[in-house]
């Protein structure tokens, strides 16, 4: 030690033991072996609010709390005879006030006896907490709401704590739930926007409020409001978080019983007035995003009245029912039914494409409501006369659409029964036009006016005749020859396009059978197929039927279909083209290129051709174009290894570019226009 080290020891030895004994935190006493006070420092007459003079004349004993003295005097006496020290918890008097004291004492011996020196510490603070602790304990027991804790950890936030409620509301065990994840209730695929949401105020520590789905341990789900915390240290680095959930399945519930009651019907279930309304506002705003039409169509229920006033009300609510399931099996999910009072529906039909898909969709409402209805044991004719309105022509707001479509409803009320009269003057002209021209073609059907013309398919490095293309025709009565983009999609919307195709597969049977006698056995005649068509479960088994019928081999026929309508269901056009290729028959792609093409799609389908769409032709050697379009489709084909016949070839330098471009053939009035029969075959016969 040196020497400003000594000096210093010295200096602390020299204080008196008075000083040094004032100077500790906690009461310091020193007993004699017959408990009486010998020495004490300031706290302990602080502690017991006793003068010195009581002090030196008093028992330690009568100190304490009655209760606890024989405990007292047994650990002081311990100490005294032992040399081992003793701590002990006891309740000090301390004036009026009973306080908890730990004592600590150790025998001492000096100037031949015995002595407990030892030192008191208050208890009460510490008491305090405990006591708040426990509280709070009890208080998170008690609590009906679901409370967890989970430890921060990064990317998990694994649960330590949950309590009794929180076991009830999600039927997890305690046991079954620590150490778990927090998630792990979660229901898939259900609120994504609320999930991002508390993860993000997770990531961010700072609290959040969501209401979610969970999922119960018994499969069950439930709806609960979760409000969840962090929780900081004491350097305030987040190291929890705090989740209170309360099951609000029940709440969830009884609004939206609240809600249907509020906006539905109550005898059929459909939307009221209210929900039209704001379905209508909707649908409006939706089209004048997309710039699509909305309609609006009105019924009245034909002969209402005299149903009710012969039958009874329970007649008049039965039919009302039963027309209110009608209008919604016959319409989308994304349409609205909805009735006014009385026998007025009203039928909101969103995103509305074009006139003639309105027009077709009220062709379904009708055909809806054709049937009679049965009640009891009678038969009941339901109709309706309708009035139909459409945005934006008739209007662009709720009210007005709905006072057009009443005006309209009227009109046809006084016409024939089951009449439909349509507020816009262009759809009501649509609508007459599209009536003529069905019935048009269903006299066509029976007569001879629909005729098909055939288009060579040649080989573009040699010119050699590989197939040949049925185009189909009709004569009609006033418009003259009509090309099938002029009533093929009138036909598919109206299903005629089926007994169409059918009669198309007789005159191609009958003219494989012609090209074979010419000595053209292998020569395939294409033909087209629709979507509505090849949906028909017997579409390739008739096929099987009429080929074998005419001793046709399927080789000789190839099926053509767009590209548009392969890839509305590439599940179905998988199956076709499984079938078609089982069945021996061929199989092309028509309009390849002519809108976005699916590659993977086009993997999976057995496809003998690919038909480039004539736009593309048409850029080759256009002014400013350099047939960029139809070198890709050529790509495309030769990586897929599909050969591509090219369609609407006129010129010579579109031929060479597809012979330079590895195109294997073509189409178009650079080879030939669309010939008759005979014409066909005498231009065969030129060629040969």
């Amino acid at each position: 030690m040196n020497n400003g080290g000594q000096v210093a020891a010295q200096k602390v030895a020299a204080a008196s033991l008075h000083d040094v004994i004032e100077l500790l935190a906690d009461a310091f006493y020193v007993l004699d072996d017959a408990g009486q006070f010998v020495l004490w420092n300031h706290r302990v007459e602080l502690a017991t609010g006793l003068a010195p003079q009581l002090l030196r004349s008093i028992h330690m004993l009568d100190l304490f709390h009655p209760d606890d003295r024989p405990a007292v005097s047994r650990a002081f006496c311990s100490a005294l005879q032992d040399d081992a020290p003793v701590h002990i918890e006891a309740r000090l008097l301390c004036g009026a006030a009973v306080l908890p004291y730990l004592f600590c004492a150790a025998r001492m011996q000096a100037a031949g006896g015995n002595y407990l020196l030892g030192t008191a510490v208050n208890l009460s603070h510490l008491q305090q907490r405990g006591e708040l602790a426990e509280l709070r304990d009890r208080a998170l027991h008690a609590a009906n709401n679901g409370i967890v804790i989970t430890r921060s950890s990064g990317k998990d936030n694994l649960i330590e704590y949950v309590n009794p409620a929180f076991e009830r509301i999600t039927g997890y065990s305690r046991e079954e739930m620590l150490g778990q994840d927090s998630r792990f209730m979660a229901a898939d695929e259900q609120d994504a926007a609320q999930r991002a949401e508390l993860a993000a105020a997770i990531a961010a520590n700072r609290p959040v409020t969501v209401v979610l789905h969970n999922v119960r341990k018994n499969g069950e789900r439930f709806w609960n409001r979760l409000s969840v915390t962090p929780v900081s240290d004491v350097q305030g680095h987040v190291t929890h978080f705090i989740g209170i959930i309360e099951d609000i399945t029940e709440l969830k519930e009884r609004t939206a019983q609240l809600e249907y009651q509020v906006t539905h019907d109550p005898l059929t279930g459909v939307a009221n007035r209210t929900l039209l309304r704001d379905r209508l506002e909707h649908a409006l705003h939706a089209a004048r995003r997309s710039g699509h039409l909305v309609a609006v169509v009105l019924l009245d229920l034909n002969k209402f009245k005299e149903i009710n006033d012969t039958m009874g009300h329970d007649a008049g609510d039965h039919v009302l029912c039963m027309v209110a399931q009608r209008l919604q099996s016959a319409l989308r999910d994304s349409d609205t039914v909805a009735r006014l009072g009385g026998d007025e529906f009203v039928l909101v039909l969103a995103e509305q494409p074009s006139l003639r898909f309105t027009l077709r969709m009220i062709e379904r409402i009708r055909a809806a409501l054709a049937d009679e209805l049965q009640f009891e044991t009678q038969s009941l004719p339901v109709g309706a006369s309708m009035g139909v309105a459409v945005y934006p022509n008739d209007g662009d707001s709720f009210s007005v659409l709905l006072r057009a479509a009443d005006a309209a409803m009227y009109k046809s009320k006084s016409g024939s029964p089951n009449a439909v009269h349509f507020h816009s003057p262009d759809m009501a002209s649509a609508s007459e036009a599209r009536r003529r021209m069905e019935q048009a073609l269903r006299d066509a059907l029976t007569g001879d006016s629909l005729y098909l013309k055939y288009q060579p398919n040649v080989c573009v490095q040699t010119g050699r005749v590989v197939g040949v293309e049925a185009l189909l025709r009709w004569r009609h009565p006033q418009l003259g020859e009509l090309l099938p983009a002029m009533f093929l999609n009138e036909a598919e919307e109206n299903g005629l396009i089926v007994p169409l195709g059918r009669r198309v597969l007789e005159e191609v049977c009958a003219t494989i059978k012609r090209l074979h006698q010419l000595g053209y056995a292998g020569l395939p005649v294409t033909m087209n197929a629709s979507y509505r068509e090849f949906g028909q479960r017997d579409y390739l088994p008739h096929i099987a039927r009429t080929l074998a019928h005419h001793g046709i081999e399927p080789a000789s026929l190839e099926l053509e279909l767009r590209e548009t309508q392969l890839m509305r269901n590439p599940d179905v056009a998988r199956r076709l083209s499984a079938g078609v290729h089982e069945m021996g028959l061929r199989m092309a792609m028509d309009e390849f290129g002519g809108g976005a093409s699916n590659l993977t799609c086009l993997r999976a389908l057995r496809l003998d051709q690919l038909k480039m769409a004539p736009a593309p032709v048409r850029e080759i050697g256009a002014q400013g174009l350099s047939g960029a379009l139809a070198k890709t489709m050529l790509d495309i084909g030769r990586n897929l290894e599909i050969k591509v016949v090219a369609t609407g070839v006129e010129t010579r330098a579109q031929r060479d570019f597809l012979a330079q471009h590895g195109c294997a053939g073509m189409q178009g009035h650079y080879v030939s226009q669309p010939l008759t029969r005979p014409n066909f075959e005498q231009w065969l016969q030129r060629r040969a």
